[in-house]
């Protein structure tokens, strides 16, 4: 056992904190156990979503990785919000407020508890940053394990995934499938635990938990069912043990602009959810790193797409796990000069040393850099006089960059739901669903569900759609999410009339979003919008609704970047 004083030491020793002592014997401890340093393993484990269902048994082999080198294990499960049962209905609301609440239940449970580290395992889009924000804010030796992705299903001979039966919903309303072809997809989609398949926002915040150092190289491909997570997570809470134990690497040790702007290299490369944008500022945030959709979009502007991942591609994390998994993305990344080498990982090593012993692109799922699928990354950030401090597109796997046309504008995600049910719509429109922003949801709802349908109802490629709201990673299709300020916040987005042109032009060297209005008349609607009245919400989304930021800047809720002084 090392000399080191642990913060641990806090709940349990002298006369006063006897008490303390019985409440860790009542936990089947003896003193050694009690002697040893506390380590927490947090989790969004449970039946909330098939992301999740493995999530605890993980858990158990990290539990057995720490205690065996010489830590004791405490499991502090957390909430989590499940993306696929809230879509497309109110609860949607609570999906990204629930980030919020994991990472300051991350907060609680180690100030509240000192304990002396963290292994952080999530499955789902936001309880995955959540768990990330949590260990930078804390500050305390911290590993995170990414549960992995569920196998695709096979129907008729071909993979399919969740996203086929979105997309087959908006067939069905289109008369081009059957309730029979859906119902046939809806139980050959998903036939496994784990996360979407595709490289949505999941498998995308999974690899970037390895590409900023919080996680092991490896690990976040690796499917949720397969034998090798047991060793993995064992693995992970060795590593856990050698940071608690030798001071070191802290996650604001890892987490800096370099390693942020990493983060963002490999969401380029990959085509990745426009949901990381969001995510990777508001880890910045936690470690008291400015770092917005300015610095994401110079990244993305300057690395090549080299992954042909759906829902842009042809392929899914399974293919990448099968071929080497994210280190092989990132040594050609790496390789290309697009990466920043020599930051630290949670290993001790610089980000170079730990990718030395990794293989070439196998040239069809990962092509070099030197023959990439697009010269710029699978995101762009938009600017312009309709989103003047931002919005963010997947331009892969789009057949064209450009469009323009009348607005078709929507005050809420129903409303709009109502009309693409309908066909209430004309190819070449620019639907506009505003009041979906961070405040003004509020919540920030993801429009999955509205994509889908209009690329199931054979339009994906000829409509545009705006929201101050966000998209799933899953998101396929001409769609403009995050746009900055949101209408709640006074946003040109709330100025916008059915009718108006809208020009949207996602080429390189353009990367404008503009509403066809000089700065006279927006100025005057501006100066005609009546005052909003306050609604009383109550609860949760009232809390939310007065604290949250914009989403430029990641839509976090406190102030940033305060050190947390442990009681030693």
């Amino acid at each position: 056992m090392t000399s080191k004083r642990f913060r641990s030491a806090v709940i349990r020793e002298g006369v006063v904190r006897t008490t303390s002592r019985s409440f860790l014997y009542a936990l089947g401890q003896d003193d050694d156990d009690v002697e040893r340093p506390h380590v927490a393993i947090i989790h969004t484990g449970g039946e909330m979503s098939p992301c999740n269902t493995t999530l605890r048994d993980q858990a158990q082999h990290a539990r057995a990785g720490i205690y065996a080198h010489g830590g004791t294990p405490h499991e502090c499960p957390v909430v989590s919000v499940s993306d696929g049962l809230s879509m497309a209905h109110s609860g949607m609301r609570f999906s990204l407020i629930s980030r919020e609440l994991i990472a300051d239940s991350v907060e609680a449970t180690v100030r509240g508890h000192q304990w002396d580290g963290i292994f952080g395992i999530g499955g789902c889009d936001k309880n995955m940053p959540g768990l990330m924000m949590g260990m930078v804010r804390c500050n305390t030796p911290s590993i995170f394990l990414y549960g992995g992705s569920a196998l695709p299903g096979q129907l008729h001979g071909r993979d399919v995934n969740i996203v086929d039966t979105y997309e087959t919903i908006g067939k069905v309303l289109a008369g081009d499938a059957s309730i029979e072809d859906l119902e046939a997809i809806s139980r050959s989609c998903l036939p496994t635990a784990g996360a979407c398949a595709g490289q949505y926002t999941a498998n995308t915040m999974g690899m970037v938990s390895e590409t900023i150092g919080l996680a092991l190289l490896g690990s976040s491909m690796v499917p949720a069912v397969f034998a090798a997570r047991a060793p993995l997570a064992r693995r992970a809470g060795r590593v856990l043990m050698a940071a608690v134990m030798g001071d070191g690497p802290l996650p604001r040790d890892i987490v800096t602009r370099k390693s942020l702007e990493n983060a963002c290299a490999i969401v380029a490369a990959t085509g990745g959810s426009t949901n990381a944008p969001l995510h990777i500022p508001a880890i910045a945030h936690e470690a008291g790193i400015r770092f917005d959709l300015d610095d994401v979009a110079a990244v993305f502007d300057r690395t090549p797409l080299i992954a042909d991942l759906k829902p842009g591609g042809r392929f899914l994390a399974r293919d990448v796990f099968y071929i080497g998994g994210a280190p092989i993305i990132l040594k050609s990344l790496l390789d290309g000069g697009f990466l920043h080498g020599d930051c630290l990982t949670i290993t001790g090593r610089s980000l170079a040393a730990e990718l030395a012993e990794f293989g070439s692109p196998d040239g069809e799922i990962v092509k070099s850099t030197a023959t990439p699928l697009a010269t710029s990354g699978g995101v762009a950030v938009l600017k312009g006089n309709l989103a003047p401090d931002g919005a963010l597109v997947k331009v892969a796997g789009l057949k064209r960059l450009q469009h323009r046309g009348p607005a078709r504008v929507f005050n809420s995600e129903e409303e709009c739901l109502e009309a693409v049910r309908a066909l209430a719509y004309r190819p070449g429109d620019v639907i506009v669903i505003r009041h979906e922003g961070p405040r003004g949801g509020p919540g920030m709802r993801e429009m999955l569900g509205i994509t889908a349908l209009i690329y199931g109802q054979g339009h994906g490629e000829n409509v545009a759609l705006i929201t101050d709201g966000r998209f799933s990673g899953a998101t396929r299709g001409f769609c403009i999410g995050y746009v900055s300020p949101e209408a709640a916040s006074g946003g040109p987005i709330g100025l916008v009339r059915d009718g108006d042109i809208i020009e949207i032009d996602a080429r390189p060297d353009r990367r404008s979003l503009a509403i066809d209005l000089d700065d006279a008349e927006l100025a005057a609607r501006r100066a005609a919008v009546a005052p909003q009245a306050l609604r009383r919400l109550g609860g949760l989304l009232e809390k939310y609704a007065a604290t949250v930021g914009s989403a430029h800047q990641g839509a976090v809720t406190h102030s940033g970047g305060v050190m947390w002084e442990p009681d030693l």
